[in-house]
């Protein structure tokens, strides 16, 4: 399958991004990410039930259940073997699309949420995939 399609379409038609995995400290990806993303006029939300706020001081989210809608995409910073369940949480809340961040792959979910109708990246980091598409 073409990645280079989805990631373009993506990083161009969503707006409101759910960070599942989204983490309180700057150091790590599951923030900076985001912030990077909010600062390019993405909506973000952040997902994680041991997080208290999010960016900015904004709203956090124990699970995507509870995330305004619609969810364009739902951004994953989860271990590989955790991404099912949010694979169905994002097909069911009508996400129109599934990113896995550098480092995570799950075929079978990526496969699920494909036939479900939703686009989906695998194993790729949105920082660098925005930065290389917004250069270009």
């Amino acid at each position: 399958m073409n990645h280079e399609q989805p990631i373009e379409k993506i990083l161009k038609e969503a707006r409101s991004i759910a960070v599942v995995g989204f983490s309180s400290n700057p150091a790590k990806a599951g923030h900076y990410v985001p912030a990077y993303l909010k600062r390019k006029g993405y909506t973000i939300y952040a997902v994680n039930p041991n997080v208290s706020e999010g960016l900015d001081g904004d709203v956090a989210y124990s699970s995507l259940d509870e995330v305004p809608k619609p969810i364009d995409l739902v951004l994953l910073f989860q271990r590989s073997e955790n991404v099912p369940p949010f694979v169905d949480q994002a097909i069911e809340n009508r996400a129109r699309a599934v990113w896995m961040q550098l480092g995570i792959a799950n075929q079978e979910a990526a496969d699920k949420a494909e036939a479900a109708g939703l686009d989906v990246v695998q194993n790729a980091c949105m920082l660098v995939e925005h930065q290389n598409w917004d250069g270009a």
